[in-house]
């Protein structure tokens, strides 16, 4: 059976609902905090380790629920959405290889914030690539990742960790 490449926004909340991998299996969460609308492209190999890589964006509007909150007068998009996004993408790579587990963001090294996402951008993209996926008694990605807006990259975070659990009884 051939692997899907790319996703659209009715598939990716079939994920937060627990239908494209199978019940407690990785999720995507559901709106308000989805950071993407689709999946342009998801590859085993390739990226910037040759490991895998993703491709994600999420197209930006002034109703955007945080721009009325995220600061009002100054609206901006929290870089944290955008880190989670990183994070959603790691684990939803996990479960697209048939890994079994629910996803919990275990962590990262550094993050830089260079610029910011405002209510008049287009369009917002998250790169992935996969550095390392372990499978032992925890299934563990590993990744780079960045955000552009409008093609100018604004975020970079190296070292982020997703990790897929049959159990988070003891998490």
């Amino acid at each position: 059976m051939t692997k899907q490449h790319s996703f659209s926004y009715e598939e990716l909340l079939a994920c937060s609902r627990g239908e494209l991998f199978g019940p407690g299996n990785a999720q995507l969460p559901a709106p308000n905090m989805l950071m993407l609308d689709r999946i342009a492209n998801i590859q085993e190999t390739g990226g910037e380790h040759g490991k895998g890589e993703l491709i994600a964006e999420l197209d930006i509007h002034p109703d955007l629920w945080f721009f009325a909150c995220h600061f009002p007068g100054d609206p901006v998009m929290p870089g944290c959405l955008g880190l989670d996004a990183m994070w959603q993408l790691v684990g939803f790579y996990l479960g697209w290889l048939g890994h079994p587990g629910r996803g919990r963001a275990l962590g990262c090294g550094e993050v830089k914030f260079s610029g910011q996402i405002l209510p008049d951008a287009g369009q917002v993209t998250y790169r992935i690539n996969i550095k390392r996926v372990i499978t032992r008694r925890l299934i563990l990605g590993i990744a780079d990742g960045t955000v552009s807006v409008d093609g100018r990259d604004i975020y970079q975070a190296n070292d982020l960790r997703v990790g897929l659990f049959t159990s988070t009884a003891n998490f």
